[in-house]
């Protein structure tokens, strides 16, 4: 029977003792918090502490980042992955001004009204700022519950989840719930880890029913992952005889929304990448090309799907008209590509092309 005064004395004894001094723990404001909470989602604090930096000095306060054009908001973002949290996070930021004159909501249940806060987020928020004793369950504190209490039984099943939902609420820590749910996401950050954990240092180690056992590493269990299709891409670098570059902007909805791009699309069955571009160049521009196949090919993967995006070149007269497309778009000279906001398969694109200067010469 686990001892939970036991067990939370002893984390927290390990937490203070070797908690990383990571920037939004010696400045807890309820907009830095917040910040750090929604980049981590799904991503590391390696990955993102630089993203982190740029934002709090580019948007110091929240009535910055609301003011701040969604443009630049993703342009600073790009590289982050996950574009709808850029976008959310800038909605919630307008809210929070808008509605709460700057001042964020101080419990988890008001925090869930902010755009892309839900219950972990929230609860992060709320417990780490405002002390309200409930529990933050992200990927580490499944992770440590799993092991800590030998759960078998995939945690990916809602009915799985609702329980380790109600074991990190008997644990948490009443009085210093920030530091609980702190301590708990850094041992599964830094010691109970999704491969090798290192059971021998772990502070918790005696109140761990997986502990030491070879089942520690394959806890905890998910239910078996479907295979990630792969699906070919043909893009335009669609040049003007000034050697300026057509770009066009995403639908602010779905995935990859307000990015821009280089035009084209998806492959479809039997048929060829330099007939896709063809036909998605009429379709999206109202322009019939002969494409120049580049012989480029950039690899690039999400986590429900790989792409590989086949690159051509097309060269339009000066009277060939503008292209007749709802979406926004615009002709800009090669030095102004690195302004906007572009996904990771198309910057790797414009990085690629860069070393070759013919291609952008007019």
């Amino acid at each position: 029977m686990l001892n939970v005064a036991d067990f939370r004395a002893d984390l927290q004894r390990w937490f203070n003792a070797v908690k990383r001094p990571l920037p939004w723990r010696t400045d807890r404001t309820a907009y830095r918090v917040w910040l750090s909470e929604i980049m981590l989602q799904q991503t590391r604090v390696d990955q993102m502490l630089p993203y982190y930096h740029r934002f709090t000095e580019a948007y110091p306060a929240v009535e910055d980042l609301a003011r701040a054009p969604l443009d630049e908001v993703l342009r600073n973002w790009e590289g982050l992955g996950y574009y709808a949290r850029a976008r959310n996070m800038h909605r919630a930021a307008q809210w929070v001004v808008a509605e709460c004159d700057g001042a964020f909501p101080s419990t988890s249940s008001a925090l869930q009204a902010m755009p892309g806060v839900g219950a972990y987020t929230s609860a992060a928020i709320a417990s780490i700022v405002f002390d309200e004793p409930v529990a933050a369950v992200d990927g580490n504190v499944i992770r440590v519950i799993a092991r800590l209490t030998a759960l078998d039984e995939p945690v990916d099943l809602p009915a799985v989840r609702r329980k380790i939902d109600e074991v990190a609420e008997t644990l948490v820590s009443p009085s210093s719930p920030g530091d609980f749910n702190e301590a708990m996401m850094e041992l599964g950050a830094v010691c109970c880890t999704p491969r090798n954990p290192e059971c021998a240092s772990c502070p918790v180690a005696t109140h761990c029913q997986s502990s030491g056992s070879a089942l520690a590493a394959s806890r905890p269990r998910k239910r078996p992952k479907k295979k990630v299709p792969t699906v070919d891409v043909a893009l335009a670098l669609i040049l003007n005889p000034q050697g300026r570059i057509l770009i066009q902007q995403r639908s602010h909805e779905g995935m990859l929304g307000g990015l821009w791009e280089f035009p084209g699309g998806k492959v479809e069955p039997g048929e060829s990448t330099l007939a896709a571009c063809r036909r998605e160049l009429l379709e999206e521009l109202g322009w019939t090309v002969d494409p120049i196949d580049l012989g480029l090919m950039v690899p690039h993967a999400y986590t429900h799907l790989k792409v590989r995006l086949h690159v051509f070149e097309v060269r339009v007269p000066g009277d060939h008209g503008e292209p007749s497309t709802p979406l926004n778009w615009r002709w800009v000279d090669k030095n102004e590509l690195d302004s906007f906001a572009f996904p990771k398969g198309n910057r790797r694109i414009i990085d690629l092309l860069l070393q070759k200067r013919h291609v952008f010469s007019p």
